[in-house]
């Protein structure tokens, strides 16, 4: 049994077919079941059905390769320990950012972090949370930038800032008239949110539920279902109701539309921003940088609000 076999096991589980688990280990679909069969006739177990498709572990199988990620993990930390002794930082760092985030937060740090560690390599991609911390448990991200608290017993949390749920309304609506917006004072049917999947919509549910009231649409001509915040920004300017946004999508706005934005009332709904790792995450001194060069990018008022009061993401 070698690494190597381990790690040609873990990319069939990861990807669920020979052929794209073989290009991702730049190797051919032949090397890499020859290599797989060899650890089966090892071990005199059958480790994949390959009468499905796409292939399943068999119910040994999932065992194994449950194992086998943990021996991966552990045999690449032998390297990490060497790259730790240098003085620069280099590698690849594969980010993962929810869309929430990603348009207003990335700007803000990736330029230092980048100029700061010119020989680090960064990938991001811009993904919905169930999708990062399935990456994460398959190794195929390095971390993860997401709305905390989960629930997922292989994660770890580390939180970055907090930033305050603002409205977006209609200046025609009556809650445009004040001040600030107690979220008793909400009411469903004027309020335009995400698709489901989004974290930020059931935050956005969770702030209603606390008081918000139940009606029928203003408008039952037109239901439009989205997966960006600047739609949705544009839905209210140009139609009716009111929508909620990120603290962060509001800072650079341009002063004509911060006219249409009001906080909420004391105490202010929050959400926790955290950089999301597995518990035996690899590239440690990569990843505290990401974190220093995030909570040194954002105002100081954001990222001292630990304790307040987080909306739940689920």
């Amino acid at each position: 049994m070698t690494i190597v076999q381990l790690e040609y096991l873990l990319a069939v589980d990861t990807h669920r077919h020979f052929a794209t688990a073989a290009e991702h280990c730049f190797v051919t679909q032949p090397t890499l079941s020859m290599q797989l069969q060899k650890l089966e006739e090892e071990l005199g177990v059958q480790l994949f059905d390959r009468s499905r498709v796409p292939v399943r572990p068999t119910e040994i199988g999932k065992e194994i390769i449950a194992q086998a990620r943990i021996v991966v993990s552990e045999s690449k930390k032998i390297k990490e320990l060497v790259q730790n002794q240098k003085q620069e930082l280099s590698g690849e760092l594969r980010i993962g950012v929810i869309p929430t985030l990603a348009p207003y937060l990335m700007p803000l740090f990736i330029t230092g972090f980048l100029e700061r560690h010119p020989n680090v390599k960064v990938i991001v991609q811009e993904l919905l949370t169930d999708e990062i911390v399935e990456k994460l448990n398959h190794e195929l991200l390095d971390v993860g930038l997401l709305v905390t608290p989960l629930e997922y017993k292989t994660i770890k949390e580390l939180p970055l800032f907090y930033e305050a749920f603002m409205v977006y309304v209609n200046p025609r609506h009556p809650l445009a008239k004040q001040k600030e917006i107690n979220p008793a004072e909400l009411q469903m049917d004027d309020l335009w949110v995400l698709n489901e999947g989004h974290c930020f919509r059931s935050q956005v549910l969770n702030i209603c539920n606390r008081g918000g009231k139940m009606g029928g649409s203003e408008n039952q001509n037109f239901d439009y279902r989205s997966g960006s915040l600047e739609t949705l920004k544009r839905i209210v300017e140009t139609q009716h109701g009111l929508t909620l946004l990120p603290e962060l999508s509001v800072l650079e706005m341009p002063e004509e539309k911060k006219k249409l934005v009001r906080p909420f009332s004391e105490p202010q709904p929050l959400r926790e921003v955290s950089l999301v790792v597995h518990k035996s995450f690899l590239k440690k001194k990569l990843i505290e940088a990401l974190q220093k060069e995030i909570i040194a990018s954002v105002p100081a008022s954001i990222a001292n609000r630990e304790g307040k009061q987080v909306i739940g993401v689920n």
